[in-house]
């Protein structure tokens, strides 16, 4: 079992930034990727970033230039730093993490999200 814990979110102003953090802690060992997520009310759940082990790091479109994820392995916890941030990124945000038990079990873990709300 992987627990994920979210922190960071809050309200900012257009063009503001925010860093998100996510703390993970059980079975570290068998985590393979973490990432995070957006949903929005009344859209679907969003995937905005994901890093691997490797630090090998992927954005979505609407993330990519503006928002960088990072992992300290040695704090098992991995960050999403956003900057100009607009009214469109109001979401909450989920940080999760695939984890690898044997070469046939892959299963994915969730945290309970941390609300970012931009407006003026």
């Amino acid at each position: 079992q992987v627990q994920l814990v979210e922190s960071g979110g809050g309200s900012v102003q257009p063009g503001g930034s925010l860093k998100l953090s996510c703390a993970a802690s059980g079975s570290i060992f068998a985590i393979v990727t973490m990432g995070w997520s957006r949903q929005a009310p009344g859209k679907q759940r969003e995937l905005v970033a994901v890093i691997t082990n490797s630090g090998r790091a992927t954005y979505a479109d609407s993330a990519k230039g503006r928002f960088t994820i990072s992992r300290d392995k040695s704090k098992n916890t991995v960050y999403l730093e956003m900057s100009s941030l607009k009214g469109g990124d109001t979401a909450v945000y989920y940080c999760n993490a695939r984890a690898k038990y044997t070469t046939a079990f892959e299963t994915d873990y969730w945290g309970q999200g941390t609300q970012v709300t931009v407006s003026s």
